[in-house]
């Protein structure tokens, strides 16, 4: 039969649709003929795959186990991508659309949208774990980007399959510094909330992931920052140039690639000697210290531009030297400076942490049914960008240093770094010069070059003191100057330098405990409570369930397994000593043992958890009436008579016995015939401020 007596058999709708799948696309869009030409071949090419516009498409996602592999094999990709798409996705929320991630191959790794919007999405597998490579959906943003290396819009009945054309899809690579595909982010939404500024957004939000990824490969090569225009220096229209001592070129982004009119390839033929004029020691020598501005060299095609070069200096030239700047301007620039030359880098500290890999924390995502929770973002939200200071109190793991995060990127400081200290882990010998920095020479073993402090690190930015209890006096009196003065000096300096840092502090103890201890002293607390908010623990949050079902989603991207109804009622009744650090640690093992299985089990839970709870979570029955741990392990009777309620006798009793261990709070259990964690509860300062 030919191929015309077989369509002319067909149902005469079906045979139209059929007819009308052969013909070219017109673009529904004011769009140049580049575009149209793209769509076009990309249709060729699907019908030439024998894909059908009209028939179901095959909605399987992959195998578990090889969607597993993939996100282990792309993890570097998703924590670079993944806090540019939640501050991509705040442009465009609530447009009934969403923001997606794929791999090489088109999978997709992780997507976040309106809630509205994803569950259209989902009709069509717009989900993680599913592939949309051409050859697989057919015309869309995603496999098309992929095919054609560059930005695309796929915009309605531009898509080749029927099921598809409610959707506008716009989609941009992701390229390492050497021009291999990374994978593509994307924007889909309702074809109605098309919005072509969109675009603009979705190619700038690709380009930071270049960027972040290009900064992480080269961390220990020189980094040249260059553009024709002096104010353009620092920002996503910078080219970056990535070198080796001998000048070569290793890597670049595309912003470079543009300036320079250039592809990689052709790029990598030179030196920095070839392409601008100058030897790469003379740039060395020029930019060795932050405090030096951009040098100004020629390309070979006559242009001017502006550079700057950044890199791990102590393994380049031995450390900043030359005489800094004097007066409050030059202080100014020169902090600024050295906080921008140090955001490249790692921070060398175990202290300091950079921004997380995992889903950015905003306030939204906090946000999950809890009304105190409500109630403390409510106040946050109030105080946002009025430079009043914050102090966040609660118990250890409820997520203090989460909050600060969301503080941080709800700010216009966002774009800046946010560092984290934690006061009662750095030794007191090193705290000052972790926070302040030091000039060269200044003490034995120190780095010749000397250091720059996180508070000059975070310029610009925000830095997190948590536990600052932990501070030593003295350092508190320092702090307290630079708060006041905006302005420090560096150990072993003479020159101050401004500050400018938003700063917010935390600690689960009690403030007035505190002060009243001379742990803390009043007017530094005064100072950095200009907003006091309390975090409650996660046994008084109403929201647990709903937490348990973000993090479960958070680890397993889309395809979160159930919990058994037993693992559900035990994970409700325990009461969570560790808080949310506890509990995430809980679900991620759970996650890891359960692998394919789609439900959580007992049998996927840590025998550690499970004796704990034990412990901790009586059987119902029981439960109206536990009996107290001081009268389980016999109550002193110096405490018996000292009167109170029963829970303040029980408290003091499980103090005496840790003071008579001496703070050992292992041979404390024992005596009293507890558990650790029991003691750690019962002891926990758990009062509203």
């Amino acid at each position: 039969m030919t191929t015309q007596s077989s369509q002319s058999a067909l149902p005469t709708g079906r045979r139209r649709r059929e007819e009308a799948a052969q013909r070219p696309i017109a673009s529904a869009l004011p769009l140049d003929g580049h575009h149209v030409m793209s769509i076009n071949e990309s249709h060729e090419r699907c019908a030439a795959l024998g894909l059908s516009r009209i028939g179901a498409p095959d909605y399987t996602p992959i195998a578990r186990s090889d969607f597993a592999i993939s996100r282990e094999r792309n993890r570097r990709l998703f924590a670079h991508a993944a806090p540019v798409m939640e501050l991509l996705f705040e442009q465009i929320v609530k447009t009934q659309s969403m923001v997606v991630l794929t791999d090489a191959q088109g999978t997709i790794l992780h997507s976040i949208g309106d809630e509205d919007f994803l569950e259209k999405a989902a009709k069509v597998a717009l989900a993680p774990g599913v592939n949309w490579a051409e050859c697989a959906k057919g015309t869309n943003g995603m496999g098309t980007a992929l095919i054609d290396e560059t930005a695309v819009l796929v915009h309605a009945d531009e898509h080749f399959m029927h099921a598809n054309h409610f959707l506008t899809c716009q989609a941009a690579p992701i390229l390492d510094p050497r021009g291999n595909i990374l994978g593509v982010l994307d924007v889909s939404g309702d074809r109605r909330g098309y919005h072509q500024h969109t675009m603009g957004l979705v190619k700038m939000s690709a380009r930071m992931i270049e960027n972040h990824w290009l900064n992480d490969d080269f961390r220990d090569a020189l980094r040249l920052h260059f553009h024709a225009r002096l104010e353009f220096i620092g920002t996503l229209m910078e080219g970056i140039l990535a070198v080796d001592r001998d000048g070569r070129i290793l890597g670049a982004n595309r912003s470079a690639l543009d300036l320079l009119n250039m592809s990689g390839a052709g790029l990598r033929m030179h030196t920095v000697a070839s392409l601008l004029g100058t030897p790469i020691g003379s740039i060395v020598d020029a930019c060795r210290t932050p405090l030096t501005a951009p040098l100004r060299v020629a390309l070979p095609s006559g242009q001017a531009v502006h550079v700057q070069a950044r890199c791990n200096w102590p393994l380049w030239q031995g450390g900043w030297e030359g005489t800094p700047a004097t007066g409050p301007d030059a202080s100014h620039s020169a902090a600024a400076a050295t906080a921008a030359a140090m955001r490249a880098e790692k921070p060398e500290s175990p202290a300091a942490v950079e921004e997380p890999a995992a889903p950015a924390p905003t306030f939204a995502r906090l946000q999950t049914g809890d009304a105190q929770i409500d109630a403390v973002i409510g106040k946050l939200k109030r105080v946002l960008n009025r430079d009043i200071p914050v102090l966040i109190l609660g118990e250890a793991g409820s997520g203090k240093e989460m909050l600060a995060r969301a503080i941080h990127r709800e700010s216009r400081r966002a774009s800046q770094p946010f560092l984290a200290v934690q006061c009662a882990s750095v030794p007191e010998a090193l705290l000052e010069a972790e926070l302040f920095g030091y000039a060269e020479g200044v003490f034995p073993g120190a780095r010749r070059q000397g250091a720059v402090g996180k508070i000059v690190q975070a310029w610009g930015g925000t830095l997190f003191l948590d536990e600052i209890g932990g501070l030593p006096a003295g350092l508190q009196a320092r702090l307290l100057r630079v708060l006041q003065d905006r302005r420090l000096t560096p150990l072993g300096a003479v020159q101050p330098i401004e500050v400018d840092v938003a700063l917010i502090g935390a600690t689960d103890r009690n403030p007035r405990e505190l002060i009243e201890n001379h742990s803390l002293r009043e007017d530094l607390y005064y100072r950095l409570n200009g907003l006091a908010v309390r975090l409650p623990p996660l046994r008084e949050r109403s929201d647990l369930m709903l937490l348990i079902k973000q993090i479960l989603a958070d680890e397993c991207a889309g395809a979160a397994p159930s919990l058994a109804p037993d693992v559900a009622e035990l994970l409700v009744r325990y009461d969570w000593p560790g808080n949310l650090r506890q509990l995430a640690g809980v679900l991620h093992t759970a996650a890891v043992m359960a692998g394919n299985e789609p439900r959580v089990t007992r049998e996927h839970l840590s025998d550690d958890f499970l004796e704990d709870a034990a412990q901790r979570v009586a059987p119902p029955s029981e439960s109206a009436a536990p009996q107290p741990a001081a009268a389980r392990a016999g109550a002193p009777a110096a405490v018996m008579a000292g009167g109170g309620t029963l829970e303040e006798l029980e408290r003091e009793m499980i103090r005496q016995a840790v003071d008579a261990a001496d703070g050992n709070i292992s041979v404390a259990s024992k005596r009293l015939g507890i558990s650790r964690n029991t003691i750690y509860r019962k002891l926990r300062w758990n009062n509203a401020v």
